[in-house]
């Protein structure tokens, strides 16, 4: 039976969980994610784990914080005035913002808290410091 090797593009199904057992992502309500191995598009310990699979084979995947999405880092979440905001925009807790960074990318971020006139601004990545476990299964090569 064939085995899952870099370069080739695979299709797996996978369901992301929390510690808490919260899930967090999961593509059994749409169709398998298609990827090919190698290319750097997967957090490194999901694409490692697909090498070696076959078509039907299942596995459970504990991936640490510091290998998916990094630690929490405090110094991205900034305060800023919500004058500074335009004025078309209302600052709301949950409100999902696109800044532009140092270089001109795109970093998303999440008003975390408005108090008063100052707004907090969280640009960690949501799962940043979760430890994640995926439960995957290669579905086929494509």
């Amino acid at each position: 039976m064939k085995q899952a090797g870099k370069g080739d593009t695979v299709k797996v199904h996978y369901t992301g969980v929390l510690k808490d057992g919260t899930v967090f992502d999961s593509s059994r309500d749409r169709g398998a994610m298609e990827v090919t191995l190698g290319s750097g598009t997967l957090i490194p310990d999901f694409e490692d784990a697909l090498v070696g699979m076959s078509v039907g084979e299942t596995k459970q995947l504990q991936v640490p914080a510091a290998n998916a999405y990094g630690p929490r880092r405090e110094e991205l979440v900034i305060r800023v005035e919500s004058s500074e905001f335009p004025p078309h925009l209302v600052p709301q807790e949950g409100l999902k913002l696109n800044l532009k960074g140092p270089e001109d990318q795109v970093i998303q971020a999440v008003i975390t808290e408005v108090s008063g006139d100052s707004v907090a601004i969280d640009a960690n990545h949501p799962l940043a410091g979760e430890d994640l476990t995926f439960d995957i299964e290669l579905t086929g090569f494509v």
